[in-house]
Protein backbone atom coordinates (compact mmCIF):
# COMPACT_ATOMS: atom_id res chain seq x y z
CA UNK A 1 0.00 0.00 0.00
CA UNK A 2 1.46 3.49 -1.04
CA UNK A 3 2.16 5.48 2.32
CA UNK A 4 0.14 9.07 2.29
CA UNK A 5 3.28 10.99 1.38
CA UNK A 6 4.42 9.12 -1.63
CA UNK A 7 0.31 8.70 -2.81
CA UNK A 8 0.10 12.88 -2.69
CA UNK A 9 3.19 13.17 -4.59
CA UNK A 10 2.17 10.85 -6.91
CA UNK A 11 -1.29 12.61 -7.48
CA UNK A 12 0.45 15.90 -7.66
CA UNK A 13 2.54 15.31 -11.18
CA UNK A 14 -0.56 13.40 -12.25
CA UNK A 15 -2.36 16.45 -11.96
CA UNK A 16 0.68 18.95 -13.22
CA UNK A 17 0.40 16.48 -16.33
CA UNK A 18 -3.56 16.27 -16.78
CA UNK A 19 -4.27 19.92 -15.48
CA UNK A 20 -1.56 21.26 -17.28
CA UNK A 21 -2.07 24.12 -20.20
CA UNK A 22 -2.40 28.48 -19.69
CA UNK A 23 -5.69 29.56 -19.51
CA UNK A 24 -6.02 29.98 -15.60
CA UNK A 25 -3.78 30.73 -13.10
CA UNK A 26 -3.56 30.53 -9.30
CA UNK A 27 -1.50 32.99 -7.57
CA UNK A 28 -1.27 30.71 -4.25
CA UNK A 29 0.38 28.16 -5.95
CA UNK A 30 1.78 29.98 -8.93
CA UNK A 31 0.41 27.07 -11.25
CA UNK A 32 -0.83 27.49 -14.46
CA UNK A 33 -3.94 25.31 -15.65
CA UNK A 34 -6.20 24.51 -18.88
CA UNK A 35 -8.78 24.37 -16.53
CA UNK A 36 -9.59 24.42 -12.74
CA UNK A 37 -12.02 21.69 -10.84
CA UNK A 38 -15.57 22.24 -10.46
CA UNK A 39 -16.52 22.59 -6.95
CA UNK A 40 -19.57 23.27 -4.32
CA UNK A 41 -23.59 22.49 -3.64
CA UNK A 42 -24.05 24.57 -6.83
CA UNK A 43 -21.25 22.65 -8.99
CA UNK A 44 -19.17 26.19 -9.69
CA UNK A 45 -17.49 25.78 -12.64
CA UNK A 46 -13.42 26.52 -12.71
CA UNK A 47 -13.84 26.65 -9.16
CA UNK A 48 -10.67 24.78 -7.32
CA UNK A 49 -7.28 24.92 -7.81
CA UNK A 50 -6.16 21.26 -8.71
CA UNK A 51 -2.50 22.11 -7.50
CA UNK A 52 -3.54 23.65 -4.37
CA UNK A 53 -7.37 23.12 -3.99
CA UNK A 54 -7.34 27.50 -3.63
CA UNK A 55 -11.24 28.29 -4.33
CA UNK A 56 -12.15 31.98 -6.33
CA UNK A 57 -11.77 33.63 -2.80
CA UNK A 58 -8.39 32.14 -1.99
CA UNK A 59 -7.46 33.36 -5.16
CA UNK A 60 -9.15 37.07 -4.97
CA UNK A 61 -7.40 37.47 -1.25
CA UNK A 62 -4.00 36.40 -2.17
CA UNK A 63 -4.11 38.59 -5.01
CA UNK A 64 -5.03 41.52 -3.12
CA UNK A 65 -2.38 41.04 -0.30
CA UNK A 66 0.32 41.17 -3.17
CA UNK A 67 -1.06 44.03 -4.86
CA UNK A 68 -2.05 46.43 -2.41
CA UNK A 69 -1.02 45.33 1.03
CA UNK A 70 2.67 45.25 2.73
CA UNK A 71 1.48 41.88 3.94
CA UNK A 72 4.66 40.33 2.00
CA UNK A 73 7.28 42.85 2.81
CA UNK A 74 6.71 44.34 6.56
CA UNK A 75 7.56 42.47 8.99
CA UNK A 76 4.15 41.64 10.70
CA UNK A 77 2.64 39.54 13.30
CA UNK A 78 -0.65 37.56 11.85
CA UNK A 79 -3.21 35.93 13.50
CA UNK A 80 -5.14 33.93 11.11
CA UNK A 81 -8.83 32.63 12.26
CA UNK A 82 -9.64 29.06 10.63
CA UNK A 83 -6.29 28.59 8.43
CA UNK A 84 -6.73 26.83 5.34
CA UNK A 85 -3.99 23.99 5.25
CA UNK A 86 -2.79 25.21 1.62
CA UNK A 87 -2.59 28.96 2.96
CA UNK A 88 -0.78 28.35 6.29
CA UNK A 89 1.83 26.07 4.81
CA UNK A 90 3.02 29.24 2.62
CA UNK A 91 2.14 32.15 5.04
CA UNK A 92 4.17 30.31 7.98
CA UNK A 93 7.54 30.50 5.06
CA UNK A 94 6.85 33.88 5.07
CA UNK A 95 10.10 34.94 6.60
CA UNK A 96 8.70 38.39 7.45
CA UNK A 97 5.58 36.97 9.06
CA UNK A 98 5.27 35.80 12.83
CA UNK A 99 2.57 34.01 11.76
CA UNK A 100 -0.15 32.41 14.85
CA UNK A 101 -3.08 29.89 13.42
CA UNK A 102 -6.33 29.74 15.62
CA UNK A 103 -9.68 27.83 15.59
CA UNK A 104 -11.96 26.45 17.96
CA UNK A 105 -11.11 22.31 17.22
CA UNK A 106 -9.46 22.46 13.66
CA UNK A 107 -6.23 20.30 13.66
CA UNK A 108 -4.39 22.39 11.30
CA UNK A 109 -4.48 25.78 13.93
CA UNK A 110 -1.79 26.25 15.88
CA UNK A 111 -3.97 27.30 18.80
CA UNK A 112 -7.67 25.93 19.73
CA UNK A 113 -9.98 29.03 21.54
CA UNK A 114 -12.85 30.40 20.49
CA UNK A 115 -12.91 33.33 18.51
CA UNK A 116 -15.18 35.57 20.82
CA UNK A 117 -13.23 35.05 23.30
CA UNK A 118 -9.69 35.47 22.76
CA UNK A 119 -6.55 34.21 24.48
CA UNK A 120 -3.87 36.84 23.43
CA UNK A 121 -3.74 40.62 24.88
CA UNK A 122 -5.07 43.77 23.81
CA UNK A 123 -2.88 45.44 20.85
CA UNK A 124 -1.02 41.52 19.76
CA UNK A 125 -1.26 41.65 16.12
CA UNK A 126 -0.49 43.97 13.24
CA UNK A 127 -2.87 42.03 10.78
CA UNK A 128 -5.59 39.47 11.46
CA UNK A 129 -7.07 37.38 8.37
CA UNK A 130 -10.66 36.37 9.23
CA UNK A 131 -12.03 34.35 5.72
CA UNK A 132 -15.87 32.81 5.66
CA UNK A 133 -15.50 32.54 9.72
CA UNK A 134 -18.19 34.63 10.92
CA UNK A 135 -21.36 33.10 9.38
CA UNK A 136 -20.89 29.82 11.73
CA UNK A 137 -20.15 32.56 15.22
CA UNK A 138 -23.86 33.44 17.25
CA UNK A 139 -22.37 36.55 18.93
CA UNK A 140 -19.97 38.28 15.52
CA UNK A 141 -20.49 41.45 17.15
CA UNK A 142 -18.08 39.56 20.05
CA UNK A 143 -15.80 38.07 17.77
CA UNK A 144 -15.41 41.48 15.36
CA UNK A 145 -15.05 43.49 18.77
CA UNK A 146 -12.49 40.97 20.14
CA UNK A 147 -10.37 40.96 16.94
CA UNK A 148 -10.37 44.64 17.19
CA UNK A 149 -8.97 44.46 20.80
CA UNK A 150 -5.90 42.33 19.91
CA UNK A 151 -5.08 44.28 16.74
CA UNK A 152 -2.44 47.20 17.42
CA UNK A 153 -3.63 50.68 16.91
CA UNK A 154 -3.21 50.53 12.97
CA UNK A 155 -3.97 47.43 12.41
CA UNK A 156 -5.76 45.70 9.65
CA UNK A 157 -7.44 42.64 9.10
CA UNK A 158 -9.75 41.16 6.03
CA UNK A 159 -13.06 40.04 6.97
CA UNK A 160 -14.53 38.42 4.04
CA UNK A 161 -18.26 36.55 4.72
CA UNK A 162 -20.43 34.70 2.19
CA UNK A 163 -23.01 37.65 1.18
CA UNK A 164 -26.19 37.20 0.28
CA UNK A 165 -26.58 39.90 -3.05
CA UNK A 166 -30.23 39.25 -3.53
CA UNK A 167 -30.61 40.32 0.56
CA UNK A 168 -30.31 44.28 1.32
CA UNK A 169 -30.13 42.95 5.47
CA UNK A 170 -28.63 40.25 7.18
CA UNK A 171 -31.31 37.37 7.69
CA UNK A 172 -30.63 35.58 10.98
CA UNK A 173 -33.04 33.90 13.70
CA UNK A 174 -31.39 32.27 16.55
CA UNK A 175 -34.08 29.83 17.22
CA UNK A 176 -33.29 27.78 14.22
CA UNK A 177 -30.76 25.29 15.26
CA UNK A 178 -31.13 22.08 13.71
CA UNK A 179 -28.69 21.25 10.50
CA UNK A 180 -32.37 20.84 8.24
CA UNK A 181 -33.10 23.95 9.46
CA UNK A 182 -29.59 26.21 8.94
CA UNK A 183 -29.33 24.39 5.82
CA UNK A 184 -32.88 25.97 4.56
CA UNK A 185 -32.63 29.31 5.95
CA UNK A 186 -28.99 29.93 5.78
CA UNK A 187 -28.07 27.74 3.09
CA UNK A 188 -25.66 25.21 4.88
CA UNK A 189 -25.46 23.26 7.89
CA UNK A 190 -23.64 25.12 9.95
CA UNK A 191 -24.16 28.47 8.85
CA UNK A 192 -26.04 31.08 11.24
CA UNK A 193 -26.97 33.77 8.84
CA UNK A 194 -27.21 35.02 5.62
CA UNK A 195 -25.56 38.52 5.42
CA UNK A 196 -26.92 41.27 3.68
CA UNK A 197 -24.67 43.34 0.33
CA UNK A 198 -25.85 46.50 2.48
CA UNK A 199 -25.44 45.91 6.46
CA UNK A 200 -21.97 44.34 6.16
CA UNK A 201 -19.84 46.74 6.77
CA UNK A 202 -22.30 48.68 9.22
CA UNK A 203 -21.99 45.80 11.11
CA UNK A 204 -18.20 45.59 10.94
CA UNK A 205 -17.99 49.79 12.16
CA UNK A 206 -20.53 49.29 14.85
CA UNK A 207 -17.97 46.87 16.72
CA UNK A 208 -14.88 49.60 15.78
CA UNK A 209 -13.40 49.11 12.77
CA UNK A 210 -12.87 51.58 9.78
CA UNK A 211 -13.92 49.67 6.78
CA UNK A 212 -13.00 50.37 3.43
CA UNK A 213 -15.21 47.85 1.03
CA UNK A 214 -12.61 47.64 -2.02
CA UNK A 215 -14.11 47.04 -5.51
CA UNK A 216 -10.57 45.10 -6.24
CA UNK A 217 -12.18 43.39 -9.34
CA UNK A 218 -12.29 46.60 -11.07
CA UNK A 219 -8.60 47.32 -10.73
CA UNK A 220 -7.82 43.57 -11.58
CA UNK A 221 -9.87 43.95 -14.69
CA UNK A 222 -11.65 41.36 -16.78
CA UNK A 223 -8.88 40.24 -18.98
CA UNK A 224 -7.24 39.03 -14.87
CA UNK A 225 -10.24 38.16 -13.01
CA UNK A 226 -11.57 35.72 -15.55
CA UNK A 227 -7.56 34.10 -15.49
CA UNK A 228 -7.62 33.99 -11.89
CA UNK A 229 -11.29 32.49 -11.90
CA UNK A 230 -12.62 35.29 -9.06
CA UNK A 231 -15.71 36.12 -8.14
CA UNK A 232 -16.34 38.73 -10.17
CA UNK A 233 -19.02 40.00 -7.57
CA UNK A 234 -16.87 39.86 -4.67
CA UNK A 235 -15.49 43.11 -2.79
CA UNK A 236 -12.57 43.34 -0.30
CA UNK A 237 -13.58 44.23 3.11
CA UNK A 238 -10.39 45.84 4.22
CA UNK A 239 -11.34 46.64 8.59
CA UNK A 240 -8.66 48.55 10.08
CA UNK A 241 -8.39 49.83 13.85
CA UNK A 242 -8.64 53.50 14.64
CA UNK A 243 -4.81 55.24 15.56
Amino acid sequence: MLNSKLFQKLRSLFNRYYYKGNRFYCPCCESHCREFKTHGRLNRINARCPMCSSLERHRLMFEYLKQKTPFFQDDLRVLHFAPELFLSKIFSKCKNLQYVTTDLASPVAMIHMDITDNIFKDHTFDVIICYHVLEHIPDDLKAMQECLRVLKPGGWGIFQVPLDLDRENTYEDASITSPEGRLEHFGQVDHVRKYGWSDYQKRLEEAGFEVTVDDFIEQLGPKESERLSVNVAEKIYYCQKPL
